[in-house]
């Protein structure tokens, strides 16, 4: 005779079921393991999820061949003299996944395994809503499920687009060639960071931003950024939107709005993503989505209590690091059973073009709009002894304030998402401006520039006038 639903909710196989091995997934499987908790880590593909296979890993891995060549071509700026770099593309791919391999092995089944983790590989689906999962022909179930399911490429409705070959983020690293001219299809970070990567390596490269670049940073930081990539001879047609789009005997032709239209031998889709929730019998569970992914609670609840929701799944920021962080508020939750909340007010984002472009808090114009006045604080990277030494002065540190209370900072320049951290800890609330005006900064470094923006909040009152007029009393007291 069959169990009731309830009869298999009482015989828990586990106590927590994560499905998804990203970075949102692998720590909180990891962590709860490693607390005692029986834990089964659910993947349907690759283990370290999209970051490590087609994301950050690879990516980041491409931007670093294609600084090289880069540097090349820019050392007769410093008196090196040298011919244009001849790229090896076969190389380069090895170099790809040489990274992804490397890393791995921080990811591996037998690494989690070793802490107390069963790894399941295949489709899961919820059954219902009482933590009940069919997996790899078997049932499982437990108190709490963690949904760390991932996204997918979201690829816009687009005329022709289903009948033309493309490139994703997930296909892109199959390329066995370069491309004579990559055509780029959205304006956001990773095509932004693809396109810049593509053109040093010698493609020639078209972006169909299709809106303003960069549309969640700082105007004037992502205009830096750009004012580069044009430099480099990236072409950005920052309004154009794509309307059709049909394959070539050379590559493929995009049909713009205005009746306009360029031809390249690839087109990547850089689009943004959507969550990889089909299949996952949500409905059944009672999971609500809306248009960003599954919706959670501030304690990253679906509308289903029993499961939980986060990395690029749920409706939310999309990056790793938030998808880490959220992971770590699982194991503090589930584990060890105390409330917590993933904080976005100190979430800080890097797109990693050169000059790098990084963010924490809000920007200056989401600070007017919310606070009307505010305090802004500058230093330029044309004021830095390192940056000057280097023969790269792009950029600047911009501080955004509140009543002396720091709300956002924006970093643009060499080296952005190395000093961001700083103010991600003071909008935190975890340190403070005054305190980095003080601190003993290594000379010479990009990061005095944070320490001179710091003293800047609070230069005005350190030499107002009642310290004046102290300084001057205890000077009058001393003759």
């Amino acid at each position: 005779m069959a169990r009731t639903a309830r009869e298999a909710t009482l015989a828990r196989t586990h106590d927590l079921i994560v499905i998804g091995a990203g970075a949102a997934g692998l720590t909180a499987a990891g962590g709860c393991a490693r607390l005692g908790l029986r834990v089964a880590l659910v993947e349907r593909d690759r283990m370290g999820g999209e970051c490590l296979n087609m994301g950050c890993v690879p990516s980041k891995a491409l931007l670093a061949a294609a600084h090289r060549a880069q540097a090349v071509r820019d050392a007769a700026r410093l008196g090196v003299l040298a011919a244009e770099p001849d790229i090896d593309f076969g190389r380069v791919r090895a170099h790809v996944r040489h990274a992804i391999a490397t890393i791995a092995p921080h990811d591996s089944e037998g690494r989690f395994r070793a802490w107390g983790v069963e790894v399941i590989r295949g489709e899961a689906r919820l059954l219902d809503g009482t933590g009940r999962v069919a997996v790899a022909g078997r049932e499982i179930s437990a108190p709490r499920i963690v949904l760390a399911v991932g996204s997918r490429p979201a690829v816009p409705e687009v005329e022709g687009l289903p009948r033309t070959p493309y490139l994703t983020n997930e296909t892109l690293w199959d390329l066995d060639r370069l491309p004579g001219h990559l055509l780029v299809l959205g304006g956001g970070p990773a095509g932004m960071e693809m396109a810049q990567a593509f053109r040093r390596l010698g493609a020639a490269v078209t972006v169909i931003a299709g809106g303003r670049p960069f549309p969640r940073d700082d105007a004037e930081a992502a205009a830096a950024v750009l004012e580069r990539l044009a430099a480099e001879g990236v072409t950005i047609l920052r309004e154009a939107r794509a309307v059709t789009t049909s394959p070539t005997v050379g590559g493929v032709r995009l049909g713009l709005a205005d009746g306009s239209a360029v031809e390249g031998s690839h087109l990547l889709v850089a689009t943004g993503r959507r969550a990889a929730v089909d299949g996952l019998g949500l409905e059944a569970a009672g999971i609500t989505v809306d248009s960003g992914g599954i919706r959670v609670d501030a304690r990253l609840r679906t509308t289903n209590s029993r499961i939980l929701a986060i990395g690029d799944c749920r409706s939310g920021p999309r990056f790793t690091h938030r998808a880490g962080q959220e992971g770590a508020v699982v194991v503090t939750s589930l584990g060890l059973g105390i409330p917590a909340k993933a904080d976005e007010a100190a979430l800080p984002w890097v797109t990693f073009t050169d000059p790098e472009l990084a963010q924490v808090g809000l920007t200056e114009a989401a600070a007017r709009e919310r606070h009307g006045r505010v305090g802004v604080h500058r230093e330029g990277f044309a004021e830095n002894d390192r940056a000057v030494a280097e023969g790269d002065t792009a950029g600047f540190v911009k501080v955004v304030t509140v009543r002396g209370r720091v709300v956002g900072a924006t970093i643009v320049g060499a080296g952005a998402g190395e000093m961001v951290l700083p103010w991600s800890l003071i909008i935190a609330g975890k340190a403070s401006p005054w305190a980095l005006s003080g601190a003993v900064v290594p000379y010479p470094t990009r990061s005095e520039l944070s320490k001179a923006v710091a003293f800047s909040a609070y230069e005005a009152r350190i030499f107002g006038p009642w310290a004046r007029r102290w300084a001057g009393l205890l000077a009058r007291l001393r003759r």
